[in-house]
């Protein structure tokens, strides 16, 4: 499968993507690049601390760059982070919210109708 083609129809590359394409690399690569995204994340970088825990799938530090987003305000954002994780007991709590959010719309709309 050609999965640059796939990922061209996106116009942000942050989008709700999540490939099955599992990682190669061996337990002991993938340790030292978590300790450098936990690092990073520490010292504020938390763009490549991001990109390293979504290359190793580190559930953790996706878990907590979700916590960070949620903290800036940016719900879609830390809702991407926690279903990649995957942490349902932080994503569930999220979608709720959003949901609420659009059945007002929803609602909104039918009361102007």
């Amino acid at each position: 499968m050609e999965y640059q083609k796939i990922f061209e129809r996106f116009e942000k590359p942050q989008g709700f993507i999540k490939t099955t394409v599992t990682s190669s690399m061996d337990g002991g690569t993938k340790a030292a690049l978590n300790r450098k995204g936990n690092v990073l994340f520490n010292t504020g970088d938390i763009e490549g601390a991001r990109r390293i825990f979504l290359t190793t799938g580190y559930s953790d530090g996706l878990s907590r760059v979700g916590d960070y987003y949620k903290a800036q305000g940016k719900p879609l954002d830390a809702l991407r982070m926690y279903w990649i994780a995957p942490d349902r007991t932080k994503a569930d709590p999220l979608i709720q919210q959003l949901s609420e959010i659009i059945r007002c719309f929803i609602n909104e709309g039918a009361v102007d109708e």
